[in-house]
Order: structure tokens, then C-alpha cells, then sequence
């Protein structure tokens, strides 16, 4: 196995915009969301930006809608603090799935609820695939283009279509300020 200094990591890096999404205020619906807030849920990550940096296993993900802008950053092996996607704090732990994929476990910091996760991984065809995991049996789906690679040491630059995936029935996702879910059939 190679040492952390040889090892070369996936690059996540740029900027995506999404391009489409299925059967989310269904969804929203399902998860007993009401009327008000799927609507405006909908409305508001009907087309978020998202900008990625990356310097080796550290990463910063903002996330921009109509309704308001996000920001976490974390360092894949170490813990962070997050809010899953219906507002509870939670500390995240991201490790390495694969040499291309992290997957991130979330525990509540108070109280109970159901047991999230979430997953990034870059294929070999140019996708990127970000899964959101709820109750271990619920995925979502949205898509995602890179508009631009971000010019940062040790990122390649080079011009490419990506996919922002969540696949298969429900799932949560941190696109927004309120509870936002995108759903699909299919599998990863």
C-alpha cells in the first residue's frame, strides 16, 4: 500500500450547476414535509451552484440556491461538524471508500433520528456521483454539470461533463436550508 505522501488523490474540484432532478416534492411529501416548505424547497434547489475546492484531502463545498448559501469544509480521516439536511447538527466522519469514492457517516450531536450518510465518488467516464444515504435503505438523485475546473495546486485542468447522482428511492441532501430530497429509480 502506498504512504499518504505517494498517494494521489481524486480530484473534486470546480464548479457545478445542476441539471435536473426527479420526483423531489414527492419525496418531500413522503418524508411529511408540508405543503409550504416543499414548495419552497423546490423552488429554491431547483438549480443550486455548487463550487468545490480541493488540496489533497481537504475539501470546501459552497452551495448557493435563491434562498441561501452553504458552506462546509472538512479533511478526509478527520471529524467535522455539519447539519443534515432537515437541520439537526450532526458530526460527520468522511473516510475513504476507495481510492475514488468518500463515504461520510453522520451522528446526531442531540437527540435521536434516523441514521444518515453520504457519498462522493468520480468515475472512470467522468462522473461524479454524490449519494445521499437515509435510514441506510433511501437514496436520491439530482444531476450536475462542471461549468470549470478550479485552478489550485495538483488539480488537472481539463474540461469535462460530470453527474451529480442520487440514486435509487429517497434520500436527503444539503443543497438547501430546508429539508431538500431528489429522488430516482436505478442504482449507482
Amino acid at each position: 500500500m502506498e504512504s499518504d505522501t505517494e498517494r494521489t488523490f481524486p480530484d473534486f474540484s470546480g464548479s457545478w450547476k445542476m441539471k435536473s432532478s426527479e420526483n423531489f416534492e414527492e419525496l418531500l411529501k413522503a418524508l411529511g414535509v408540508n405543503v409550504f416548505l416543499r414548495k419552497i424547497a423546490v423552488a429554491a434547489a431547483s438549480k443550486p451552484a455548487v463550487e468545490i475546492t480541493q488540496q489533497g484531502e481537504s475539501l470546501s463545498i459552497q452551495t448557493s440556491t435563491s434562498v441561501r448559501t452553504t458552506h462546509v469544509s472538512f479533511t478526509v480521516g478527520e471529524s467535522f461538524n455539519e447539519t443534515t439536511v432537515d437541520g439537526r447538527a450532526c458530526t460527520s466522519f468522511p473516510k475513504w471508500e476507495t481510492d475514488r469514492k468518500i463515504t461520510c457517516e453522520q451522528t446526531l450531536q442531540k437527540g435521536e433520528g434516523p441514521e444518515t450518510s453520504w457519498t462522493r465518488e468520480l468515475t472512470n467516464d467522468g462522473q461524479m456521483i454524490l449519494t445521499h444515504i437515509y435510514l441506510t435503505a433511501f437514496r436520491d438523485c439530482c444531476f450536475f454539470s462542471r461549468l470549470t475546473m478550479m485552478n489550485f495546486p495538483g488539480s488537472r485542468q481539463q474540461s469535462s461533463q460530470w453527474t451529480y447522482s442520487r440514486l435509487h428511492t429517497i434520500s436527503v441532501c444539503t443543497l438547501c436550508c430546508v429539508c431538500v430530497f431528489y429522488s430516482s429509480q436505478g442504482s449507482c
